[in-house]
């Protein structure tokens, strides 16, 4: 090796920010914002153009976000921006069913009166959320969203990693986010396999109007061929996330609107009077999905890109924002002790933090849907007795209260309510 070349490999590497984050959804956003207001810089790589999810038009997508998920969204700045559009879940309850017998008896009943931080959890939007989330990076300084490109390459290096965009542009950065989803380009590059299956089901997702008040209240009815959770919005609108196996799910979103409403009412009931559909349908085929690592050299994997679970009981984006909180936490105090953020050692601080408590509400919540999406008498008898005992222990209950509002744990400064 001549002199120039060894010169050319020493020479500290130039980065156009200090983290790169490919994805723009709602978990790479929510980590650049916090990254950024602890003082670095990032890239945010979005596939979509910046209003493609910010739309007018309600798209089907909601989230239930749990207390300690609104506590980081209000340390990033992005709460203040959203909190008159979303529904407080005061209640939440769930039974049994079966279509067109309604539901059981409550075997599950969950009131915000037993813990003292108020509602368990809010309704919000998908549309009006990533809106936040624009505006709040819009207004970062630190922050730039590249916009309707992807990320076709990408190399470690002892120093940082270079990532090569679909327009030719070469971006560098001393290490790489992965929120890129479940099939995740930055985790198939790094050669990090994939552990998961398919559940056999379709999510046939919309909203509803209804004639009653929801108070909300959240409702879950286990019906032998998948969960149908009625969640509830502003007003009187409901979102629904509705279970079905591939084949009925098929046949279900093929019908005009008139014919699905005239399958739904029997699943749903009619304790909120007359049903409307608001706005349109979608399907989302269900799947579980984990990473065989959280890190490789110089990236770290969040949200669905390290764990796709199912939405049985509406974690999906409240996981994802505890990997941001762990991820931003372990980059930015290694960054002000002085530690190469992006070296191994410390990136595998994060899937330390976060692998375990991940793959453990993963795995669970699989062994719940696989408990409840059947017909059989005799786990049906005893799935209902195990909820009713639990449901008749006040302490029992409340735990799982405060672990499902993210109250328990090891949790990361910023869904405590910290700063960074």
């Amino acid at each position: 090796m001549d002199k120039r070349a060894a010169k050319r490999i020493l020479a500290p590497m130039a980065y156009d920010a200090d983290i790169l984050v490919t994805g723009g959804g709602l978990n790479g956003p929510a980590l650049a914002l916090a990254l950024a207001r602890s003082g670095l810089d990032v890239t945010v790589i979005d596939a979509q153009a910046p209003r493609a999810r910010a739309e007018a038009e309600f798209d089907g997508r909601a989230y239930a976000l749990a207390i300690a998920s609104k506590r980081l969204l209000s340390a990033i700045g992005v709460w203040e921006r959203v909190v008159d559009k979303t529904q407080p879940i005061m209640e939440i309850k769930a039974s049994d069913g079966r279509p067109g017998e309604g539901s059981a008896p409550f075997f599950l009943h969950f009131d915000s009166a037993e813990i003292e931080e108020g509602p368990m959890g809010f309704m919000l939007e998908d549309r009006h959320l990533y809106s936040a989330f624009l505006a709040a990076m819009e207004a970062e300084p630190r922050i730039t969203l590249i916009s309707g490109v992807t990320v076709v390459e990408q190399e470690p290096a002892p120093a940082g990693i270079t990532v090569t965009l679909s327009d030719g542009r070469v971006l560098r950065g001393r290490m790489l986010a992965g929120c890129d989803g479940r099939a995740s380009g930055t985790a198939t590059r790094a050669g990090i396999g994939r552990t998961g299956w398919g559940y056999g089901q379709t999510a046939l997702v919309c909203a509803v109007g209804h004639e009653r008040p929801h108070h909300g209240t959240a409702y879950q009815f286990f019906m032998p061929s998948g969960p149908l959770a009625i969640l509830p919005l502003k007003g009187n609108r409901s979102s629904i996330v509705w279970s079905e196996t591939e084949e009925n799910a098929q046949t279900i979103a093929a019908l005009d609107d008139a014919a699905f409403l005239e399958v739904l009412r029997p699943r749903f009931g009619d304790f909120l009077g007359e049903l409307r559909l608001e706005g349109g349908r979608f399907t989302y085929p269900l799947s579980l999905t984990l990473a065989n690592s959280y890190v490789a050299p110089r990236l770290a994997l969040v949200g669905d890109a390290a764990h796709g679970v199912h939405p049985i009981a509406g974690q999906g984006l409240n996981l994802g924002l505890r990997d941001v909180g762990a991820l931003a936490e372990v980059l930015v105090m290694a960054q002000r002790r002085g530690e190469d953020i992006g070296a191994l050692t410390v990136l595998e601080r994060y899937q330390s933090w976060r692998r375990f408590d991940a793959t453990a509400l993963a795995l669970g919540m699989d062994n719940v849907n696989r408990l409840f999406s059947n017909d059989n008498p005799v786990l049906r008898a005893g799935r209902d007795l195990g909820m009713v005992a639990v449901n008749s222990l006040p302490g029992l209950r409340r735990g799982f209260m405060r672990q499902a509002a993210g109250l328990s744990g090891n949790m990361p400064k910023l869904l405590q309510g910290l700063s960074l």
